[in-house]
């Protein structure tokens, strides 16, 4: 009868290569979400560069600077957080072109 505790015991506890697939799907899926929720933060940041710029948004200038400056304190801490530092460097060449596509849908 130990034997068979034995057994089962270290069929339980094995958490062979089919437990860690999982736990690597699930770490994929948890650093695909965070990537997805960079991209919009860098996307608020280009939507508060453009009404910087804009002049119907002149007297609210200060806020946005604010409201700029939070954003990419966010970005920097959240990209540290989550050692995403290649995906800010991708995210940095998409978000020049965003302006470009922007530009083409509102002209």
């Amino acid at each position: 009868m130990k034997e068979f505790d034995g057994k089962m015991k270290e069929k339980h506890r094995g958490g062979g290569p089919k437990g860690r697939r999982h736990h690597h799907g699930a770490q994929t899926f948890r650093r695909g979400r965070a990537l997805e929720f960079l991209e919009r933060l860098h996307i608020k940041r280009s939507t508060f560069k453009q009404q910087l710029e804009a002049p119907e948004f002149q007297e609210i200038r200060p806020v946005l600077l604010g409201e700029l400056k939070a954003i990419e304190l966010v970005i920097e801490e959240f990209t540290k957080h989550f050692e995403l530092h290649e995906a800010d460097e991708n995210m940095t060449e998409s978000e020049q072109a965003l302006p470009e596509e922007n530009k083409g849908s509102q002209g």
